[in-house]
């Protein structure tokens, strides 16, 4: 037994009462068979060149979804999707697009930028061309409206048929003001795209910046190249999508601005405020795509278990992990790795996942609330799959009580911390501190605010529909190692790994500290499974006010 789980044993003792003494004694029983060897045997599997980086659509796509589903129906779970079976199917709309040249024209004078290094830019629908026309190029600072605030950075400004140039993160001087360092969805690229098309914008292009972004520019390089993923357009609502959504770096953009004599700076400074007004830059900005659209089919992977209490038994606790990865490389030259692995990201975390359901099997009896495994895709391409399921969920988002997301593991050894992304926003963070300190370990927040993380996974498609979430990630403080090792090889893996073909499963990869990490996500959902009070966001939370409309509608006899 680990040192971890001989001081949870000796903590479910102390405190758990007598009549919570044998289910909890039971659940670190299952705990205990938690182990390196398991988790690595399915990442061996997912991250194989066999599967060819598990891109949407593809034919390693297929494989996955058919490992988690005969690997659910090995564990004996039940078919867990909405219209029956363990998967549940939904089309992507593939966009391959052929950029030409971007260009920007104030008055005779031009700047022309160049594809990959300068700009990155794909269709903003799913067309056989998109392109922009001399279209006129106006700043919007931040790209926000945020009344909770009284902050609006387009003041009323007509932006039809006009390209949005946006910062990307959000204000961050004043603490009072966006979470001051801690990035809000308001900072986030989705937010700002989606902002620009309800402005009627042709085409929206975001600022990047290593700071700003929390990546460098390599990641937008593999992140928008190639071929692009989004979910089918409603009836009629293609023409209100973007013709463009592009980057562009810190320095073309200088460029571009000192065709008009605009000073960048400035301008970035005059965005920090309320009375920030959009500056039309007196510049148009023409470029344009023949596309490659084709229709795919993918698939969430569902299994559930059952729960065994009568009336508790409606509600579920879900843990996501998504399955997806960016496939293969589009520009990979001769000899050169192709296959985008995703062996941490998130191999890992389906790993995780199949073992969470494999230690629920274990217990002598199912919690009183069931419990519902999804294994989610097209997550690399905007959430595409969580947000299927959030929207088409088996049961009604009030009866969810909480999600439990996974995306990630530690990959460098044992710590004697724990980072909860987005620490202080719901009641999950007072079970979630209990079972770390039992494992002789500290709660830390994120380490890094500034990055948007909340945002940027799987928990947030749900987060949106009001239900609890967590998600937490290792620390930094790892032991053995000097202080400062963890946040180095932190940064150092995102420099270098993070969605490149790098992110392989090696002999180097340490899975110690990941076990302990996915023994608190089964006992976290294990409690929350067999805890008759739901989990709740703390009051005034930004996704307080949709859970209590999914309750009310519970009560009003809206949703069954």
């Amino acid at each position: 037994m680990t040192r971890s789980l001989v001081v949870l044993v000796s903590w479910v003792l102390l405190v758990g009462g007598a009549r919570a003494q044998s289910p909890r004694a039971s659940e670190v029983s299952a705990a205990k068979t938690l182990a390196a060897d398991k988790l690595r045997a399915h990442i061996d599997f997912l991250a194989s060149d066999l599967l060819e980086g598990r891109g949407p659509g593809t034919r390693g796509d297929a494989l996955t979804q058919l490992y988690l589903s005969t690997r659910f129906q090995e564990l004996g779970l039940r078919p867990g999707a909405p219209e029956g079976g363990y998967l549940q199917p939904f089309e992507l709309v593939g966009v391959t697009g052929h950029p030409d040249t971007m260009t920007f024209r104030a008055g005779t004078d031009t700047a022309a930028l160049a594809f990959g290094a300068d700009f990155i830019a794909s269709s903003g629908h799913s067309s056989e061309r998109s392109e922009l026309k001399a279209s006129p190029l106006v700043f919007v600072g931040y790209g926000i409206q945020a009344p909770e605030y009284q902050w609006d950075d387009f003041k009323g400004m007509d932006l039809r048929g006009k390209t949005l140039l946006i910062l990307n993160n959000d204000p961050e001087d004043d603490p009072a003001l966006f979470g001051g360092k801690t990035r809000l969805w308001y900072g986030r690229w989705d937010y700002k795209y989606e902002q620009a098309r309800k402005q009627g914008a042709a085409g929206a292009i975001l600022l990047h910046t290593t700071p700003s972004a929390g990546y460098p520019w390599q990641v937008v390089r593999t992140s928008w190249t190639g071929e692009q993923f989004e979910l089918p357009a409603p009836a009629g609502g293609e023409g209100e999508r973007l013709q463009v959504r592009g980057w562009t770096t810190e320095e073309a953009t200088r460029r571009v601005f000192q065709l008009a004599g605009h000073d960048l700076d400035a301008l970035r400074l005059a965005a920090n405020r309320r009375d920030f007004q959009p500056v039309a830059l007196g510049i148009t900005v023409s470029t344009g795509f023949d596309n490659q659209v084709r229709r795919r089919a993918t698939a969430n992977v569902l299994g559930l278990l059952p729960g065994s209490d009568p009336a508790l038994a409606r509600e579920v606790v879900l843990y996501t992990a998504h399955h997806d990865h960016l496939g293969l490389k589009a520009d990979a030259k001769p000899g050169e790795d192709a296959i985008y692995n995703g062996a941490v990201d998130n191999a890992s975390g389906v790993a995780a996942l199949l073992e969470v359901a494999r230690a629920f099997t274990l217990l002598p009896q199912a919690p009183a609330r069931s419990i519902l495994f999804a294994a989610v895709a097209a997550e690399e391409q905007g959430l595409l799959g969580s947000g299927y399921l959030a929207e088409h969920l088996p049961m009604p988002a009030g009866r969810v009580a909480a999600n439990i997301n996974m995306d990630g593991l530690n990959i460098h050894g044992r710590t004697r911390d724990v980072t909860v992304i987005g620490l202080g926003k719901s009641s999950l963070d007072k079970p979630l501190t209990a079972l770390v300190r039992a494992q002789g370990r500290g709660v830390k927040p994120d380490q890094l605010p500034d990055r948007g993380f909340f945002y940027r996974s799987d928990q947030f498609s749900f987060a949106k529909k009001g239900i609890p979430t967590v998600y937490f990630s290792s620390g930094v403080d790892f032991i053995g190692r000097p202080a400062g090792w963890g946040k180095a090889r932190r940064e150092l893996w995102e420099r270098e790994h993070y969605h490149q073909p790098s992110d392989e499963l090696g002999p180097e990869t340490n899975l110690e500290g990941a076990v302990e990490d996915v023994q608190l996500f089964f006992l976290l959902g294990a409690q929350v499974a067999r805890t008759r009070e739901p989990p709740r966001w703390n009051p005034g939370d930004e996704f307080e006010a949709p859970r209590l409309r999914s309750l009310e509608l519970l009560k009003s006899g809206g949703a069954q």
